[in-house]
């Protein structure tokens, strides 16, 4: 309402437009949807506690304080999550990164230097080929321009830092640094998780409706689509690293591995997990199995048509389409799951480190390397780049009966004369 008044003392001639009716009423939609999922978050850390002795509410209402105090368990981690407080003491945390040896971290550090430069490179590259050719402009390639962007901030939130402690003696990390890189570590996975599932939905509509495609795919709709997918990331992150924060952290600051993650700092905490590590693992359970729903259910309806298909050259290409796709997202589902939707007892920090560089430093790399090679209209684009006149630079061959012979056609015989053409030209020409 304060916004409103503004707007209308402020700037009155743009007040209709900026507060049309649609955009009341998102505003309204999103001030009771804040609400509802703050409450829902806060009762369920109510409702949680055990009460099994006095029921006797010394108040005229339901609410938490006197519900804290009938509780027969400690309600202190339950209170610091619903007044954001926290009694930790520590102010740094220590990481032990990947190796203990120093020729082990100089071999380390060279490889993943490496890897880090081929995934910024290999996805900057993506999105500027994307943007950059006309015939890229779909929305097949919209998302993959997102998933590139995705992918150069989701490595660079864990590879710096990873290459910094393995050429320093002191692997610290302050306290809000390692909770801000828990935070985007969270979100850019989460959207990129998210994203998988509208890239399938998006080659289920091209495949199975195509004469429907360009209405139900359009720009407006595809700009919705990634957004919904970065702001369920960041708020799906934000609920994750609350719980996690809240956490009292005050006896060892030594995290067992490269870079802040739940799993470690949950064995961190002085005090009982149990709730958290269950509300997380029920966060990352319905984000990467909805996800996961999506893409199966996308991909049984394409293999379907794919086998009614009559023409082989059209099966042909559907599954040249799809097969770079699928690639990804085995590749990144295999390795999350294991790590994420595990039994916390089955936990193992030294494995979890070798899955952990896969998902947060490899495959960043391997998804430009897989959607360019196996795509073929990336290659063609790749080409066009390479060649901006396209086939006028590549030699033709002419022979005496002013036959004109592309690259990959029989041999010359005697007297054939190589030139570059821009346009057709006569053998009248060429003789004179």
């Amino acid at each position: 309402m304060a916004y409103d008044r503004y707007v209308a003392i402020c700037n009155p001639l743009l007040y209709s437009l900026v507060m049309s009716r649609t955009v009341c009423l998102k505003m309204a939609a999103g001030a009771f949807a804040a609400g509802f999922l703050n409450s829902i978050v806060n009762t369920s850390f109510v409702g949680s506690l055990p009460f099994c002795g006095s029921n006797v509410i010394h108040h005229f209402f339901c609410d938490s304080p006197p519900l804290f105090r009938l509780s027969c368990s400690d309600t202190q981690l339950n209170e610091s999550i619903i007044s954001t407080k926290n009694d930790t003491s520590l102010t740094e945390f220590i990481l032990l990164g990947l190796a203990d040896t120093v020729e082990l971290q100089a071999t380390l550090f060279l490889l993943f230097f490496v890897i880090y430069t081929l995934t910024v490179l290999g996805n900057v590259g993506m999105i500027l080929l994307i943007s950059t050719d006309s015939r890229l402009h779909t929305p097949m390639y919209f998302f993959l321009a997102n998933l590139s962007f995705v992918d150069v901030c989701y490595s660079s939130t864990i590879t710096p830092k990873m290459l910094v402690d393995l050429l320093s003696e002191k692997k610290t990390i302050s306290f809000a640094g390692c909770f801000l890189q828990l935070y985007f570590f969270i979100a850019l996975s989460t959207t990129e998780c998210i994203l998988f599932g509208l890239m399938a939905y998006d080659r289920y509509v091209a495949i199975c409706n195509p004469l429907l495609y360009s209405l139900v795919m359009s720009r407006t709709v595809c700009l919705k689509m990634a957004a919904g997918a970065f702001a369920a990331g960041f708020l799906n992150s934000m609920v994750n690293t609350s719980f996690v924060g809240s956490l009292p952290f005050c006896g060892s600051n030594v995290i067992h591995h490269f870079f802040c993650d739940s799993p470690p700092l949950f064995r961190l905490s002085c005090s009982d997990t149990q709730l958290n590590e269950s509300i997380i693992s029920t966060f990352a359970g319905v984000n990467m199995v909805g996800a996961l729903l999506i893409i199966l259910t996308s991909y049984s309806y394409i293999l379907f048509s794919i086998f009614h298909m009559h023409s082989g050259e059209g099966r042909r290409k559907a599954i040249s389409t799809c097969a770079s796709h699928v690639m990804a997202i085995t590749l990144f589902y295999s390795t999350t799951i294991y790590t994420y939707l595990r039994p916390s007892s089955s936990y193992s920090l030294g494995q979890d480190k070798v899955v952990s560089v896969f998902y947060t430093v490899v495959i960043p790399m391997l998804n430009p390397l897989i959607y360019s090679l196996r795509n073929e209209e990336v290659k063609k684009a790749l080409w066009k780049e390479k060649n901006p006149q396209g086939l006028s630079a590549l030699p033709v061959r002419v022979d005496k009966t002013g036959t004109r012979q592309m690259p990959g056609m029989s041999a010359p015989g005697p007297g054939t004369r190589l030139r570059h053409f821009s346009k057709p030209v006569s053998v009248t020409k060429l003789e004179k």
